[in-house]
């Protein structure tokens, strides 16, 4: 009986060992982060911190809408945000807990008020354009010295992607940045929520559908990277992050990144907790963290996007602060749009159109 005792006591503070063993789930895109940062907020807050990747908003927004994510902090685009916001899946952030707050970006804040106001639910991580990162060799050599290289017509164009298609083209898998992107080339409104001018897109896609290889939302990087391909629509970051891994390879491809003369579309994704989070003063903390203006310029630093933080440019390297592809210029500015969700009726549409635009039927 005695031994039995010790056995039960055993057990039961080697439970409550494991309990206080505090902890936090962070889900965030690929290739995102500094990852010496991770390794930093363990040290400096004794803070477990378990770190997901993920690769689409609707991958993200699947698990958050299920409910019992596990997740602490979550880092949606403002799109997908203000949708889910709606329905339930965040809680209010507690200022009082984020005292690094202040170092938010204005400018930045007023576009995201649109999606969140007041920035109750979230904070902004990173912003940026979705535009064409390029082989500069390579489309060179398939389409001549006069390519294109900063406009839609380098992938709308039929003419121009049967010959890209010899090195290769990859889409983002994203129907919220790949709708729009084509109905501003067309001269519709790349915001609209009408059925019928959303289905102009499907025309633009059909047209150069043949030639596209493959649609992913990262795989583009890589392939870029080691000149599997020559051209995709992505991400800005993720394409620099093709071009510095190209450069330390060493590998002889040189690749560059174009917003389109035409405008393009603007993004910004939102750190955000869910009601569900097991640890909400943990996510805090972790949020905080990364609000801090030299872990925030780190990050930046080492993916090549646009930092939401105003103090963290005194330590953002001035080649990111100069370069107009990252921190666009005035007149770069003015020709970005920024879209707002679909209704649940509109989104079924653009899904259903989408899903019929890559499979090519």
């Amino acid at each position: 009986m005695k031994k039995h005792l010790t056995l039960v006591s055993a057990a039961v503070l080697c439970a409550a060992s494991s309990l206080s063993a505090e902890e936090v789930r962070v889900y965030n895109w690929s290739d995102y982060i500094d990852e010496s940062l991770l390794e930093k907020f363990e040290t400096e807050t004794g803070i477990k911190l378990i770190y997901d990747v993920f690769d689409s908003n609707e991958v993200l927004e699947t698990k958050l809408l299920a409910g019992g994510s596990g997740y602490d902090v979550v880092v949606p685009s403002a799109t997908f945000l203000q949708r889910q916001i709606a329905a339930g899946a965040f809680q209010k952030l507690d200022v009082g807990q984020l005292p690094n707050h202040g170092n938010l970006w204005n400018v930045i804040q007023e576009r995201t008020d649109q999606y969140d106001p007041s920035g109750a639910y979230s904070v902004n991580y990173m912003w940026g354009t979705t535009g064409i990162g390029y082989n500069i060799g390579k489309v060179t050599e398939v389409l001549g010295e006069d390519a294109p290289l900063d406009s839609w017509d380098l992938v709308f164009d039929p003419a121009n992607m049967e010959k890209l298609a010899e090195c290769g083209v990859h889409f983002l898998d994203a129907p919220t940045e790949m709708i729009p992107a084509a109905l501003n080339y067309i001269g519709e409104d790349p915001d609209s929520h009408d059925p019928e001018v959303i289905a102009k897109a499907e025309a633009v896609y059909d047209a150069v559908r043949p030639y596209i290889q493959k649609f992913h939302s990262s795989e583009y990087i890589n392939a870029l990277a080691n000149g599997d391909i020559c051209v995709a629509v992505g991400w800005s970051g993720d394409v620099f992050l093709a071009q510095f891994r190209a450069a330390e390879a060493e590998n002889g491809h040189e690749i560059d990144y174009s917003i389109p003369s035409q405008g393009a579309q603007m993004w910004f994704d939102q750190m955000a907790i869910p009601t569900d989070a097991p640890n909400p003063e943990a996510a805090h903390k972790f949020i905080n963290f990364i609000l801090n203006a030299q872990n925030a310029a780190a990050a930046t630093n080492y993916v090549w996007y646009a930092s939401g933080n105003l103090a963290a440019q005194e330590f953002i390297d001035q080649e990111i602060l100069e370069y107009p592809a990252v921190y666009p210029d005035a007149a770069t500015l003015e020709k970005l749009f920024i879209t707002t969700p679909y209704p649940a009726k509109v989104q079924r549409v653009a899904t259903r159109l989408w899903t019929k635009i890559k499979s090519g039927t």
